[in-house]
This record gives structure tokens, sequence and C-alpha cells, in this order.
């Protein structure tokens, strides 16, 4: 997945040409009567707390930054802004929850993108991605690093790969969920190099990380956040990088573009709304939350997980997802792959 690094343009005049066609209609004058009641409401926001839920257990990538995000906007607003972790259903029960909430900016949804637009090619779900959500920002982008248990009887990527075509069926590796994007990285990966192995789901990617060090699962793609003290204490070995790119903080680490030409996937973490949720709203919260997550505080935070500041505007997380859901969707049918569950 690749991700146009945002400017610091604001698509302004745009808003302001869709705002003078819908009062030009004829709703104009019942609209224009209610403008400075909604100005006045708006104008306000937040002026109670705001809940951000995390369709992940805690403890994960997405909790994790949605906490650091959370507390800073508190600072800014002044007002108690809540995680709340409604994990289960590959992200659904949290992204279901989300879709239904009041549409005034009071519920937001922290999540990883790639299981939100892997998903419409993978099952049906109860919602829907694009009409059902307001985009807010695409946030940070978090590559995976590729490991295993210590005991695993290979130490380097081609002899994991051997090891895996020439023991069919043997390999397990564990995901945070069906359908999340290290389950469809995992996927592809075995595809395309002609490796059997079985999918173990967890409700989380801490959850994996507990697995995957107790020796329940054997392989896994998780965050460099997850995974890389446990990779120095030697609790793992580490086999390749998902990024297009070696880190310079790991060197001796190979990119699995190295054996596969392409391959790259990590999680892009996001900040959406309701569908419905006032514009002026939206450019509210997406103009403090790019001013945030630029600041050279979070910026080096994020650092330290393992993540990169992205902070783009609601129009190019828009253009993000629809491209996004095109790219898994053509990658799902080329590799005719199934979700089982």
């Amino acid at each position: 997945m690749t991700y146009r690094h945002p400017s610091n343009d604001t698509p302004q005049a745009g808003r302001r040409r869709a705002l003078t066609a819908m009062l030009a209609g004829p709703l104009a004058a019942a609209l224009l009567a209610t403008a400075p009641q909604t100005a006045t409401a708006e104008g306000n926001y937040p002026d109670k707390p705001v809940t951000i839920v995390v369709p992940f257990a805690a403890g994960g990538v997405s909790d994790t930054q949605a906490r650091l995000l959370a507390q800073k906007l508190s600072e800014t607003w002044g007002q108690p802004v809540i995680v709340d972790n409604k994990p289960g259903a590959s992200t659904v029960i949290g992204m279901s929850f989300t879709a239904r909430a009041k549409p005034d900016g009071y519920t937001l949804v922290f999540s990883d993108l790639g299981t939100l637009t892997i998903a419409p090619a993978l099952r049906k779900l109860p919602y829907d991605v694009v009409k059902d959500f307001a985009p807010i920002s695409v946030l940070t982008y978090s590559p995976y690093l590729l490991t295993s248990h210590p005991s695993m009887p290979f130490n380097t990527l081609q002899e994991l790969i051997d090891y895996g075509r020439a023991n069919p069926g043997e390999l397990n590796y564990g995901t945070s969920g069906l359908g999340t994007t290290p389950h469809l990285a995992g996927m592809l990966f075995a595809s395309q190099l002609g490796i059997q192995w079985t999918d173990i789901p967890a409700k989380g990617g801490a959850q994996t990380i507990q697995d995957i060090i107790s020796g329940q699962v054997d392989l896994q793609f998780n965050s460099v956040f997850s995974t890389g003290g446990h990779v120095k204490s030697g609790k793992l070995k580490v086999f390749a990088i998902s990024s297009e790119q070696r880190r310079t903080d790991m060197p001796d680490v190979p990119t699995v573009s190295e054996v596969l030409p392409g391959f790259i996937a990590g999680g892009y973490q996001g900040l959406l709304a309701p569908a419905g949720t006032p514009e002026p709203v939206i450019r509210k919260i997406s103009d403090d939350v790019i001013r945030i997550m630029r600041s050279p505080e979070v910026a080096s935070r994020l650092e330290e997980m393992g993540a990169e500041p992205l902070a783009g505007t609601p129009d190019e997380m828009r253009e993000f997802i629809q491209t996004d859901m095109q790219r898994w969707a053509k990658l799902v049918k080329e590799q005719n792959l199934k979700l089982e569950e």
C-alpha cells in the first residue's frame, strides 16, 4: 500500500462551493433559518466528553496511538476524550457501533485502515465503508515485522521459505483477527511463495504477541512497536520487514520485497466519524488532529512506537480509502483468497 504525503493546503474553496450549491436549492430558506443555532452549536464543539472507539483490544497499535491522540485532544479541547475498546468480529463490532452513533462529533473511531478497506472484498458487512463514515485523517503508518517463536528450526527469511515449502501445513501464523491487514499480509505471503500454513486469529495484536511468545503460534506479521522489544530481548526471531526499504535502526533485517518484489504492507491508522457529522465539526477535528500529529513531541513519540506520522486531510483520507479498497479487492481476486471463519 502507498500513501501520498499530504500538503499543508486545505480544500476550503471546495467546501465553500459545496455549501453554496446546497443553499441554492429549494431548502435554502429552511437551512438559513436554522443556521444561527447550528453555527452556535458547532462553534462550541466540543462542550462535553468525546469518545474514541477502538475496534481492537487494549494494548495494540491502534489502542496505544488512540490513547496518545486522546490525551492531546483533551489538552487542546479542555474536555475529556475517552478511549472505548470494542474488539470482536474482526473490528465489525466497533465499526458498527460507530456507524450507528449519533453524527454529532462526540463518537469517533480510531482504526487500522487496512482492516477497514480489506473487509468489503472478503465478507458482507453490516455497514458501507464509504457511505456510513466521514473521513477525518489518515494519521500514521507502521510497517510489520515477520517474526517467529525462537524454537522454529530456521533463522533466515530464505530458510523460512524453504522450510515452509518442504513442510506444507506444518506451520501456523497468528493474526490480530480474520480479515485484518496482518491476516491478509500472511495469506498473500504464503500464497505467492507456495507455502501452506494455518491462520490462528486472536482478539487483537497484544494477544497475538502473547500467543507467539508462549509458543502457541509459530509466526506472525505484527508491528515494530509490538514486536521490536521482544526481538531485542531474544524472545522472538525476526526474518523480514514489510516496508519498502530497510529501517536504519534494523539494517540487517531484509524487506519482504527483496524476495517478493512489490510486497509492501503495514498498518495505516485513521480517524473517522459517523456519516452525516457536520462539516464544520469534521474540519475542526481534522485541523486539530493534524496540528497535534505534526508536533515535534508527538512525532518523536510515534517514532519510538515504530510509526511515521502522516496527518492527512479528510479529502486525502477519502481518496486513500477508495484507492485502497480497489487495490485489496484486486489482490483478493487475483490470489483467489477466501475468508474462512
